[in-house]
């Protein structure tokens, strides 16, 4: 079941690292505000985007296999269909705590798989409005 309780949201949001993949230069994008925000709020953000050699000035990353540093939350902007193999990545990683969904991001069977592998699953949720509603 999917992170539904404030407690279990806050435990998420008090993590340090988070890769955002699908970050976007383009301002107005979900994906270019939302990482702007945690950047501005002191969380590590971690661009994935094979599209780009940098995000906001942060290097990208082609995929989260790549990326080298510790990761704590996965957060996902990519359409519902993509979500499988971006959860294969995450679960051939250690130390990623938690996979996010955001608004209109669902796949319960990528998140039963999240969470057998013992990790948090958050779907359909922008990681913004709730550390806005919870810590802000």
């Amino acid at each position: 079941m999917p992170v539904q309780t404030d407690a279990e949201l806050r435990e998420i949001l008090e993590l340090e690292t988070i890769a955002v993949v699908g970050m976007s230069n383009t301002p107005g994008k979900a994906a270019h505000g939302v990482p702007r925000y945690l950047l501005d709020h002191g969380y590590d953000v971690i661009p994935v985007n094979p599209t780009a050699d940098e995000v906001q000035g942060l290097p990208a990353y082609d995929s989260l296999s790549e990326v080298d540093a510790e990761i704590d939350v996965v957060d996902v902007f990519r359409p519902s269909d993509e979500v499988p193999g971006i959860v294969d990545e995450v679960l051939d990683r250690d130390g990623v705590e938690a996979v996010w969904l955001q608004l209109n991001i669902r796949d319960g069977d990528a998140g039963a798989r999240v969470e057998a592998s013992g990790r948090k699953f958050v779907q359909d949720r922008c990681i913004k409005v709730v550390h806005q509603r919870l810590l802000g």
